[in-house]
């Protein structure tokens, strides 16, 4: 059996060997991140990934993280050290039913949040981030009526932020989801001097109690740019890691314990060096899926967030 350190030496030799390029999105474990060469949110990771020389990708993060690697990088190996890893918001999307919606709504304009599969991005005009949903559909064409999938939440966010009427698909983040009036409440009673940084994935009443509605990568730059010494963090705990470890004179609360994601955690030290050693879990695209999936995806990054 390896020990943790001989495990990190065997990841860093045969990153060379292979010319891989590890990517650890923010959520997932601090032992993940802490070997990576890029941690941040999802795309943020691919479009990295894709200005690199690096013949594979390792996405240590959910399945269709992974896909937006491969459809940014269609040329890369790109791997999910755990093929169970997927994400419940995703695959809430159901692709026949968003096909009727257009048919029955012609002139729809379909808005996909990243966090959605290869597949799903192939029915959408455009992505979006959390970090940048906002100054995108703030720009969209004015009499073209909206869906946005799959998260009503961020899409309620949008809507109720621009003062823009939309067709809202009934998907969520789990994590989430669960944030409550009542947890918000607690913390700002126990934390009174903390700043609230909420995720605009949260529900809308929820959302309304913080300082401020952000990005995971929003989150990290505003802490390090803010003079404040305490906050309170309603997202995934992951984001922890690198808040503390980037801003060691500062203290974080999390809104709840109940705050984690159970496919984000599944990567672990051994399951990056089998994936590296065996280049599975694989994720393969055929190319009409990835033409067609980038589509969205380039419309969005013509937009600066």
């Amino acid at each position: 059996m390896l020990t943790d350190a001989q495990i990190i030496e065997r990841i860093k030799t045969l990153k060379k060997v292979k010319n891989a390029v590890i990517l650890a999105h923010n959520y997932s474990l601090g032992e993940i991140q802490d070997i990576a060469d890029f941690c941040g949110d999802s795309l943020e990771l691919s479009i990295k990934a894709a200005e690199t020389t690096a013949d594979m990708i390792i996405f240590c993060g959910v399945r269709f993280m992974a896909e937006t690697a491969k459809i940014l990088s269609p040329d890369k190996k790109v791997v999910l050290p755990v093929s169970t890893a997927g994400c419940d918001m995703a695959d809430m999307v159901d692709l026949e039913k968003v096909r009727r919606m257009k048919q029955e709504n012609p002139g729809l304009y379909v808005v996909a949040y990243v966090n959605t599969t290869a597949e799903t991005k192939t029915e959408c005009d455009i992505c979006v981030t959390s970090g940048n949903a906002l100054n995108v559909v703030k720009n969209l064409p004015q009499d073209r009526e909206i869906l946005f999938l799959p998260d009503r939440n961020l899409g309620s966010f949008c809507a109720a932020q621009l003062g823009r009427v939309m067709k809202l698909y009934e998907g969520y983040c789990p994590v989430h989801n669960r944030f409550t009036v009542s947890m918000i409440e607690k913390r700002k009673k126990e934390y009174p001097n903390a700043e609230v940084l909420i995720h605009p994935e949260a529900p809308a009443d929820v959302v309304a109690l913080a300082d401020h509605a952000l990005s995971t990568g929003k989150i990290l730059s505003h802490v390090k740019n803010s003079d404040k010494k305490e906050f309170i963090i309603a997202t995934e705990l992951g984001i922890l890691h690198r808040l503390e470890k980037e801003n060691p004179d500062k203290r974080f609360i999390l809104i709840s314990p109940e705050a984690v994601c159970p496919h984000m955690k599944l990567a672990r030290l051994q399951d990056l060096l089998r994936a590296m050693e065996e280049e599975t879990e694989e994720i393969v695209l055929s190319r009409e899926i990835c033409e067609k999936a980038v589509v969205p995806i380039r419309r969005m990054l013509e937009f600066k967030s």
